[in-house]
């Protein structure tokens, strides 16, 4: 890759596309009263996935891009899992029932912050209030740090059956520079736990572009969470927005790898998981052969949302909790982020909707045009456009961003087929991003594309 292509597409900031629109681009013209049409739409027994937010940590890691609070005491956590339950209680009311839940993911902050017994208690509630699908998944966000044999003995009681745990990197400077010190004996401990509990599908998660981080030592971080063999493995390009998360000006900027050297890390990275046996999912994601990441991959039916790439097809997201984020086939919401503006909301038995957005016609074009491009590294323009009743030269005709891409080796363009070149793969937001009808109203809010 050419040092000038790299600086100009590389360093540009750009969404993620977990989503699209992104999420900067969501309104309060998405009102409470909205989602709750919303809800009441859903056809009945629709497939449907829960995401639950738990906004609490007992330290900050400097690098960390969600929606956390610190807290020493249980008792804003206790609370909180009083509101997050009467916000239950209110979609089910709402929504027609039963849904069929197919997939439940715990996320944060950190999870299993909750007492053993309470995270028990709320699964239970959600199949009390929820259909569950026989084969469901219930994924829980861990930091190993704290995961206790009773913690991990809950998540196998409560059905649990898959695991994320932050590990970022092995590196003890690293560690240090981010406020994160992780040992690689605390991460097997954890795994161990889980495995005996019966959680038995483990990912880990990676970051590469942190302070003071090294090709070498990126390698021997990925060697090392290899060698504890996670089904999954995703690895993330640190993102540094100090203006938006105040807490990552603790991190020293001078420290920070530029864009050559954030590439040269993620290739490390992906070139051990690859010889230890992992395939390569999308941009970002590794996955054992025989997991369904993998297979999903292979059928091409890989999807992305907003915990990355995933198998998970049901186009109804219900989000619970302050900051969540719920989908339904009429667009997005987001709950409030502040948890005093969440608890006002839910205590007036109101839900805690603050924005969110209403989709086009050409907005679900464009996000099936930049989800294969995400996937496959690949999309057919004139095809997805027949398949939204769209003339294809309304996006490719004049596309000025796309243009460019082509001249400077990034994408290959033959008869409105698009095919990012594998050498260039770490790239493929740029590509996403020509068909991006908002990104010149939000690009201070995104981080580096590589």
């Amino acid at each position: 890759m050419q040092p000038s292509v790299l600086q100009k597409y590389g360093e540009a900031r750009l969404p993620r596309y977990t989503s699209y629109p992104p999420s900067p681009e969501f309104s309060p013209s998405v009102s409470s009263d909205a989602y709750a049409g919303w809800l009441s739409s859903l056809p009945s027994a629709a497939p449907a996935s829960l995401y639950l937010h738990i906004p609490f940590c007992r330290s900050m890691c400097w690098y960390c891009g969600c929606h956390t609070t610190i807290t020493a005491k249980d008792q804003p956590v206790v609370e909180y899992l009083n509101l997050l339950r009467k916000e239950v209680d209110m979609v089910a009311t709402l929504a027609p029932q039963p849904l069929q839940v197919d997939r439940v993911h715990f996320g944060g902050g950190k999870p299993t912050i909750v007492a053993p017994s309470d995270f028990i208690a709320l699964a239970d509630l959600l199949r009390n209030r929820f259909g569950f699908a026989d084969a469901a998944e219930i994924a829980v966000e861990i930091d190993p740090r704290t995961l206790t044999i009773e913690m991990a003995g809950a998540l196998g009681g409560a059905g649990v059956s898959r695991a994320s745990l932050g590990v970022q990197s092995f590196d003890p400077v690293v560690q240090r520079a981010v406020n994160r010190v992780q040992s690689e004996e605390t991460t097997i401990e954890a795994v161990d736990r889980l495995r005996l509990s019966g959680v038995g599908s483990i990912n880990f998660d990676l970051i590469y572009g942190l302070p003071h981080q090294t090709v070498r030592s990126c390698i021997d971080t990925a060697s090392m969470a290899a060698a504890m063999r996670p089904d999954r493995v995703a690895v993330f390009g640190y993102a540094h927005v100090p203006s938006f998360k105040k807490h990552q000006r603790m991190i020293d900027e001078t420290a920070l790898p530029d864009g050559i050297a954030r590439i040269e890390q993620a290739l490390a990275i992906a070139e051990a998981l690859v010889a230890a046996g992992y395939v390569q999912i999308g941009l970002d994601h590794f996955a054992l052969p025989d997991d369904d990441l993998a297979q999903s991959e292979a059928m091409g039916k890989l999807r992305r949302n907003f915990q990355g790439y995933t198998t998970d097809n049901c186009e109804t997201l219900i989000g619970f909790g302050a900051s969540a984020i719920g989908r339904t086939h009429h667009g997005y919401v987001q709950n409030q982020v502040g948890l005093g503006l969440y608890a006002d909301s839910i205590t007036s038995e109101r839900l805690a909707t603050a924005r969110g957005c209403q989709l086009t016609a050409e907005d679900r074009l464009r996000a099936e045009i930049i989800e294969r491009l995400m996937c496959e590294f690949k999309a057919d323009v004139p095809a997805i456009c027949r398949r939204h009743g769209f003339d294809p030269a309304g996006l490719l005709a004049g596309n000025r961003r796309l243009f460019e891409l082509a001249e400077d080796g990034v994408v290959d363009l033959a008869e409105g087929i698009i095919r990012v070149r594998r050498d260039h793969r770490f790239l493929v937001r740029a590509a996403a991003a020509a068909f991006d009808a908002y990104l010149h109203r939000s690009v201070r809010s995104h981080g580096q594309a590589a």
